[in-house]
């Protein structure tokens, strides 16, 4: 673990971006696809620390991101390569372009200044789609990611920013995954390896401390 000076350091508001990722009504909302991920998502607390953060990145001057999944309702263009896609569509909440399933799950604030990502396809929010480029037109050089699941699109942001070339802070008490023991387990024997792993009080009393720069 780094010591709070060094997380500050990572962490400095000019060049990290917050990404909250499938945090969806569709997937932790009351009315999930997904009940025993929204389920574990509200009782841990994680749901309510990726509030916390996007409340104080708004406030600190960190940009923040949402990554939202979805898929068009004539299903064209996603992927039905996989096990996981299949079952999808059979779900009974679809998470279909426009509709409330894909709007940000409260009680997260999107604010005007927010980059919403949307994608059709694919495990992961950067594979294919318009973070990568986003972040590097801000100046990001860390990726602080938070949200679901600790399963599948948690690991695949956190591998793919790294082979990018950004720092990854995953927030262990803001991500969620089922059953929930796996999440702790996934954290310290993948994501420690090659991620900071912080608690959300800790990167709160980062973006708390006073600000050395203003993202231009």
């Amino acid at each position: 673990m780094p010591s709070i000076e060094q997380l500050a350091e990572q962490l400095e508001a000019s060049s990290t971006v917050l990404l909250t990722v499938e945090c969806q009504q569709g997937v932790v909302g009351t009315d999930s696809a997904l009940p025993e991920l929204a389920e574990a998502a509200r009782s841990s607390g994680a749901l309510h620390n990726v509030a916390r953060l996007v409340a104080t990145a708004h406030e600190a001057g960190v940009q923040v991101m949402h990554a939202v999944a979805e898929r068009r309702p004539d299903g064209r263009g996603a992927n039905h390569n996989a096990r996981l896609f299949r079952a999808a569509a059979r779900l009974p909440v679809q998470q279909h372009s426009g509709s409330t399933a894909v709007r940000v799950a409260p009680p997260i604030q999107v604010a005007d200044e927010d980059l919403v990502v949307r994608r059709l396809h694919g495990l992961s929010p950067l594979a294919g789609t318009d973070v990568d480029p986003l972040l590097r037109n801000l100046g990001c050089r860390t990726l602080v990611v938070t949200g679901v699941s600790a399963n599948v699109a948690i690991p695949n942001a956190v591998f793919d920013a790294v082979n990018l070339g950004y720092t990854a802070v995953v927030v262990a008490d803001a991500i969620a995954g089922v059953p929930a023991e796996y999440t702790p387990a996934m954290i310290r024997n993948t994501l420690a390896l090659v991620a900071t792993i912080a608690t959300s009080d800790e990167v709160l009393a980062c973006w708390r401390r006073p600000r050395r720069a203003a993202r231009a």
